[in-house]
């Protein structure tokens, strides 16, 4: 396809115990998602020790993997390759037509947008959202399009990017004291100030293929994140605050949702365990010329430890788990 890009992905998480865990039930958002702007060429996920994997979908189109491991363990290592193609998004327009606003507020009712326009559990309004908003004198232009992007300016300049600042489970109000964050926070810090404009503003995680040439603040080393605004005409539009840039070239994009919650990249619980460390490992791969790995054959294994999946191939039966979950993935 023209001007389409290919990555190889491989993101490796290990978790080490202090103690042997006896049963671990986890949930993992981790396969490329596919639309009009990507394909997924190829997705494996092979564990150790081996466990038992099924295929769903979540309430948001996602795609997960249910894990069920059953033998005794002091580390498990789940490793997940992905090949993706990425199609360039069209140059967007400058301003979006006179009557934008009017056409975003007729989505006020609107059950397929409703989930993001409201608060979710770890965005939600707030006094620290409100002040931050009026320290900064941030507020909606006549275009709406062009409003989100100085919104994604202004959170990149005023806010600092200090890793280890905050936890998965910080909610957004945790940035807006301390203007200290990582991707995340930016993204929920986004997402609020968006929806309370009344623009559906959803999380999306995925990699960034980071180059010699990338400027401004990237990932090394784990998974990235940025914000889908829903606009007239355009559809959702992808904005990258941490980087002050728009989600095109070089983003693979895996889940989106409300916010972080939704999408985390491993969710679980365990039996035994005592204290744990999670090590995680991600390398994107650009692959020259659009080479690279393509689809594999096969279809869903639901007794190994490894799982290869197409496009197209069916999900699997459901399990959910009942109880909070372990810590999640570190992330930019």
């Amino acid at each position: 396809m023209n001007g389409a890009a290919r990555y190889e992905i491989e993101h490796v998480s290990r978790y080490c115990y202090t103690a042997p865990v006896r049963q671990c039930l986890m949930r993992l958002c981790l396969e490329p998602c596919e639309d009009r702007r990507q394909r997924r060429l190829h997705f494996e996920i092979e564990t150790r020790p081996p466990a038992c994997l099924n295929r769903e979908k979540d309430c948001h189109g996602n795609t997960r993997h249910v894990l069920d491991v059953h033998r005794t363990h002091r580390v498990f290592e789940i490793t997940a390759r992905s090949t993706v193609e990425s199609i360039p998004r069209p140059r967007l327009p400058e301003r979006l037509d006179a009557g934008a606003w009017k056409a975003i507020r007729s989505l006020a009712g609107s059950f397929a947008a409703w989930d993001f326009m409201h608060p979710s559990p770890l965005i939600r309004p707030s006094p620290a959202l409100a002040a931050f908003v009026e320290r900064h004198g941030i507020e909606p232009g006549s275009d709406p399009l062009d409003s989100l992007r100085q919104l994604s300016d202004i959170l990149h300049r005023r806010l600092h990017y200090i890793p280890g600042s905050t936890s998965v489970e910080s909610p957004v109000d945790r940035l807006l004291e301390t203007d200290q964050g990582v991707c995340q926070d930016y993204a929920h810090a986004m997402i609020a100030i968006a929806r309370s404009w009344g623009i559906p503003a959803r999380y999306v995680s995925g990699y960034l293929h980071v180059t010699a040439d990338s400027a401004g603040q990237v990932p090394d080393n784990a998974t990235h994140a940025w914000v889908e605004c829903r606009l007239p005409e355009l559809g959702w539009i992808g904005f990258d605050p941490t980087n002050r840039t728009l989600a095109g070239n070089g983003y693979v994009r895996i889940a989106a949702g409300r916010d972080y919650r939704d999408v985390s990249p491993t969710h679980g619980v365990i039996q035994g365990g005592g204290d744990s460390r999670l090590e995680v490992e991600v390398r994107v791969h650009a692959c020259p010329n659009g080479a690279g790995a393509g689809s594999a054959p096969g279809g869903p294994d639901r007794t190994g430890g490894t799982i290869s999946v197409n496009a197209g191939k069916t999900d699997g039966p459901q399990l959910r788990s009942r109880r909070p979950p372990r810590p999640g993935e570190p992330r930019a």
